[in-house]
């Protein structure tokens, strides 16, 4: 009689639940981040494109927004959005990086230096794809001819605070500080979508689609790269922090 837990199938699912392995746990992780972060994006862009519900939506939470603003808090969210911006997010994504090459974290340097601008290009991409033309207003406060959908700022901290937060998640041993890491990401990616929306330069669905979009283009990235490495170790190469210690024993 034939065993189920050596049928195909069985074994398929275990080496793809198993945490060990090249094609584990952490790849079914991964794809299914993807698929459910590409998926939000693409039902968003959806109702954008054919003018859906959430576009009303978007109009109304937009005017909301414009008519209950006050100096002191657009002060506030304009030096968010501008600490998030193209410049902001080079500086710390180099203060990052020297951080992870410092503590040898090579694998991760890795992901760091595809996912940071390997997002502002995909969303430079998609912009161009969708051709949004962002809020209008008779007083804004704050103008911008590019396009509007997805936000490129959204998409950015998404990218960013997620690599920062994956990293400090796999590293920290007690559950209050993932807690903790995974919660500051999250609520700083929320304080990016909510100025861009407030300063009435993005709708709702920008944001939205921009939180998918950077979900899932970091899916890819922390996959591949922990894929690669777990391949390395498959096969019995040493890791790069290996080799950079034996470099050093050389010496």
């Amino acid at each position: 009689m034939l065993n189920p837990a050596s049928s195909p199938l069985r074994r398929f699912i275990d080496a793809r639940l198993s945490p060990e392995g090249a094609m584990g746990l952490h790849l079914t992780i991964g794809v299914a981040l993807l698929l459910v972060a590409a998926w939000v994006f693409g039902a968003i862009a959806e109702d954008v494109v054919t003018g859906a519900t959430i576009t009303l939506v978007d109009v109304r939470l937009a005017h909301w927004f414009h008519d209950r603003a006050t100096p002191g808090f657009t002060r506030a969210m304009l030096f968010v959005t501008h600490w998030n911006g193209i410049a902001g997010n080079c500086v710390m994504g180099a203060l990052v990086a020297l951080w992870l090459w410092r503590r040898r974290a090579y694998y991760w340097l890795i992901v760091c230096f595809v996912a940071v601008p390997g997002g502002m290009l995909l969303n430079a991409a998609l912009k161009h794809a969708f051709r949004r033309a962002r809020p209008t207003f008779d007083d804004p406060l704050l103008s911008l001819v590019t396009y509007s959908f997805p936000s490129g700022h959204t998409a950015a901290a998404t990218v960013f605070y997620g690599l920062l937060a994956c990293y400090l998640v796999r590293r920290a041993h007690a559950w209050p500080a993932r807690v903790l890491a995974a919660g500051g990401a999250v609520a700083m990616v929320m304080l990016v979508a909510l100025s861009r929306m407030y300063l009435g330069v993005h709708y709702l669905s920008d944001v939205l689609a921009a939180a998918a979009e950077g979900a899932a283009w970091l899916a890819i990235c922390i996959t591949a790269v922990s894929t690669l490495h777990r391949r390395r170790l498959a096969r019995g190469a040493p890791s790069w922090s290996e080799r950079a210690h034996a470099a050093e024993d050389l010496r």
